[in-house]
């Protein structure tokens, strides 16, 4: 997502978030934690080269590595996008590494548009 000015983009939570994208929260209980930036990637070495400390990851992938990345790359969470459910070892990998997992029925698309317009006012 193209990046504005700090002093132009709204603050958001995971909790915003969650109720932006109608999202179920998988793991994690506190969604008070700032969301700095989003990116929307499948490619996870994409996220390793463009990520910055406090992201949020949007993403139709679902293998453990997205959460192995999401915790080198120091993000605050991921979205599964396409109301995808991960199986249960990705969801007790989230669980150990204390990592935010969300999922939204949203295509990536319209999920990275709607938290677009919810960070810039557009």
């Amino acid at each position: 997502m193209g990046m504005l000015p700090r002093t132009q983009r709204r603050a958001l939570t995971l909790a915003d978030v969650r109720e932006i994208l109608s999202a179920e929260v998988l793991v994690g209980s506190d969604l008070s934690g700032p969301v700095a930036s989003i990116e929307a990637a499948d490619l996870m070495s994409d996220v390793l080269a463009l990520s910055k400390p406090g992201m949020l990851l949007l993403t139709g992938l679902l293998n453990p590595q997205v959460i192995r990345t999401a915790v080198i790359a120091d993000l605050c969470g991921v979205v599964l996008v396409r109301g995808k459910k991960p199986a249960p070892d990705i969801l007790g990998l989230a669980r150990e590494s204390n990592l935010a997992l969300l999922s939204t029925s949203l295509s990536m698309f319209e999920a990275a548009g709607l938290l677009y317009c919810a960070m810039t006012g557009k």
